[in-house]
């Protein structure tokens, strides 16, 4: 059974920082792609970043390039959002993905609220 545990959500004030994690269980982890999507209230889900299996490129939302790393730890079968100068606008539920072609997985969300 799969299983995409996410966490570190949580309120923090813009231009804060915060470190989401999505841990991975159930699969062979390095030969997915792992993804973080995001769904504000009202908007579409979003892509915010991805990486490739075994971690070989990135990509990510022009909104959020710059601010945020995604990086994935093939020894603990994790994925991290590393969020930078956070802004209100980056409040959302965060979503991590696994994909390997027309395989996917999707974990809970998890809260993410920039406000002062």
């Amino acid at each position: 059974q799969v299983q995409l545990v996410p966490s570190g959500g949580g309120l923090v004030q813009p231009g804060g920082s915060l470190r989401l994690s999505c841990a991975a269980s159930g699969l062979t982890f390095g030969a997915y792609a792992m993804s973080w999507y995001r769904q504000a209230p009202g908007k579409e889900r979003e892509l915010v970043a991805g990486i490739t299996s075994y971690g070989g490129s990135t990509n990510y939302a022009d909104s959020v390039k710059g601010r945020f790393t995604i990086s994935r730890d093939h020894a603990k079968n994790t994925v991290y959002l590393q969020m930078n100068s956070l802004k209100p606008e980056d409040t959302a539920v965060y979503y991590c993905n696994a994909r390997r072609g027309a395989r996917g997985y999707w974990g809970q969300g998890t809260q993410v609220t920039v406000s002062s």
